[in-house]
């Protein structure tokens, strides 16, 4: 029996490829250094635990509303008053099965055959994977690193075409950890109202930047941008949250509507437990993000000043996420290799460090080193990593 052709244009995720044969060495005995999953390495916190149980006991097992119960929907209003000074009703917000599934309802209700989206490169390797699933094409935009991996106005113009139909903005970034300032977003924002272009905001990461900058949210920026924004988000990165899957997206009801609708036909639901464990999770004065921020800013100084120290490596210092994107061009070259994908495997199978190759992400020059486990293993893979390196320049 053939496949549909739908999904054999899809490439797997490079971050789980590389994350399965990291396993596949430790379970050989291996000492195996894993730098490619993106999620915190912090559980979930206890008042959220508590209150999943809490759900369980009180028999909160049943369905819910398609796009989430009522009580989730009120409290990340509050969250994007508060945070972000975006007024939403609660026929603007739908929960989701973790943010991954809300940008994927969010393609399959908005995109036709042949639709473009713009995507800037480096991206999220999910991005263009769900908008060809969707019968869209992605069009990429190269965000160079003298840049801050950030794309100008007039790079975005220039890729506009008659069938573009949204553009991604994600920031703070994965995997560069970059992050756009109001000036910045205001120039682009200009240029998708003048060509009614939709933006999709993904903003995952906002709670996790280390620097003085602040996290901007695009749609707060103008009443016309807002109707032209879908924000996306979840608990995943914030609260420790990523096996729970709960995300959601904000934006103009008629294409929540739409989600919504399409959700009562796949997940049915997000899983009810889950939903109470995140409405505890916004729905009280704790921050569980702050002692999160502040061991990956520790772990981002320790390892990027490493990192820079090894021969034929660059690195744009990121000011949020928990990754580093470094350029390891020359390395490469100096080690030998055909490409990073190759020095990637190499390393791997050598020193048994394993990081996620540039190319899943569009950026064949770099690769992405996740910061989320502790500060002593860091140091052990930037010392594996570098000799490596001084290895095979001999």
């Amino acid at each position: 029996m053939e496949l549909a052709n739908r999904v054999k244009t899809i490439t797997p995720s490079s971050t789980l490829a590389i994350s399965a044969k990291a396993k596949e060495l430790k379970s050989q005995g291996h000492d195996v250094i894993g730098l490619g999953v993106g999620e915190p390495d912090f559980n979930t916190p206890g008042y959220i635990l508590d209150a999943a149980k809490k759900a369980m006991d009180d028999g909160m097992t049943k369905y819910t509303p398609a796009g989430g119960i009522p009580e989730l929907k009120q409290a990340i209003m509050s969250k994007f008053k508060a945070d972000n000074d975006l007024d939403y009703s609660t026929d603007q917000i739908i929960v989701t099965t973790g943010a991954k599934h809300a940008l994927y309802t969010l393609f399959q209700v908005l995109l036709n055959e042949g639709d473009e989206v713009i995507v800037p490169s480096p991206y999220w390797v999910s991005y263009p994977e769900q908008v060809k699933l969707a019968g869209g094409k992605p069009v990429y935009v190269d965000a160079l690193e003298e840049n801050d991996f950030k794309i100008t106005p007039d790079e975005l113009e220039a890729a506009i075409t008659s069938k573009t139909k949204a553009v991604i903005v994600n920031s703070p970034s994965n995997p560069t950890g970059m992050m756009y300032n109001k000036k910045e977003l205001e120039e682009l924002g200009e240029i998708c109202l003048k060509h009614n272009i939709l933006i999709v905001s993904d903003e995952i990461y906002e709670k996790l930047i280390y620097t003085d900058d602040v996290h901007v949210s695009i749609g707060a920026l103008s009443n016309a941008l807002k109707e032209q924004t879908i924000v996306i988000n979840g608990v995943s990165k914030s609260h420790a949250m990523t096996g729970w899957r709960i995300g959601y997206a904000a934006g103009p009801a008629y294409i929540i509507k739409a989600m919504s609708t399409l959700a009562s036909h796949s997940t049915s639901n997000p899983t009810s437990i889950a939903q109470y464990a995140a409405l505890a999770a916004y729905d009280t004065e704790e921050d569980s993000s702050e002692a999160m921020k502040k061991a990956f800013a520790e772990r981002l100084d320790v390892l990027y000043d490493l990192i820079i120290d090894i021969p034929g490596i660059t690195c744009v210092k990121p000011k949020g996420a928990f990754y580093l994107f470094p350029n390891v061009e020359e390395a490469t070259a100096m080690n030998g290799f055909e490409n990073t994908d190759e020095w990637v495997t190499a390393l791997l199978e050598e020193e048994k460090v394993a990081l996620v190759p540039g190319s899943g992400f569009g950026s064949p020059s770099n690769v992405r080193l996740s910061y989320a486990v502790s500060t002593e293993v860091l140091e052990e893979a930037a010392k594996r990593i570098k000799r490596f390196v001084v290895h095979h320049q001999s």
